[in-house]
């Protein structure tokens, strides 16, 4: 047994079953609310691209200002961001994209947004992945073995998924 004499704490033999204990529920409560987390992201992927769809077929004046910045759609004025930039291209996408194909994409929509990169693919990448470790992407393996990801949304739920363009 060991005594220290500051606090008077005892710690024993004894007690690592309990610390033991402990350990185990949170790590068991930590597993459990990382399922929750990334159930409750892939809801928020399916609700997102599902707004996003309608907006795409009958126009941005169908949601509310508060509806458009939830779904990263309000133009502030200013040039969009370049993560919010990878999120629209990759909740508008009906399949996993290759960075090279989030560049093409971004390019079509916006040019300027990629000229301000001294490496466009290196920052997508890097963009990419940030969003996988969000919970709003996953990462996947192409045919070809390549790299890809792809919006998070239930896949219970694609039937409510609109098309990316009517």
């Amino acid at each position: 047994m060991q005594v220290q004499s500051a606090n008077t704490t005892i710690i024993g033999n004894h007690s690592n079953g309990h610390v033991e204990e402990v350990i185990r529920q949170a790590h068991d409560e930590l597993r459990q609310l990382l399922q929750q987390r990334a159930e409750v992201m892939r809801r928020i992927g399916t609700i997102k691209q599902t707004i996003a769809g309608l907006a795409n077929l009958f126009g941005d004046s169908i949601l509310s200002d508060e509806l458009l910045e939830l779904v990263d759609r309000k133009s502030s004025g200013r040039q969009p961001g370049f993560t919010k930039a990878c999120r629209m291209v990759l909740m508008d996408a009906n399949r996993a994209l290759s960075a090279r194909d989030v560049c093409d994409r971004m390019q079509q929509r916006s040019a300027t947004i990629l000229a301000r990169h001294k490496d466009p693919m290196a920052s997508v990448t890097t963009v990419l992945n940030r969003l996988v470790a969000y919970g709003e992407a996953r990462a996947v393996s192409l045919d070809n073995g390549r790299r890809a990801w792809q919006w998070v949304a239930d896949a219970n739920s694609e039937s409510m998924r609109m098309p990316a363009s009517a």
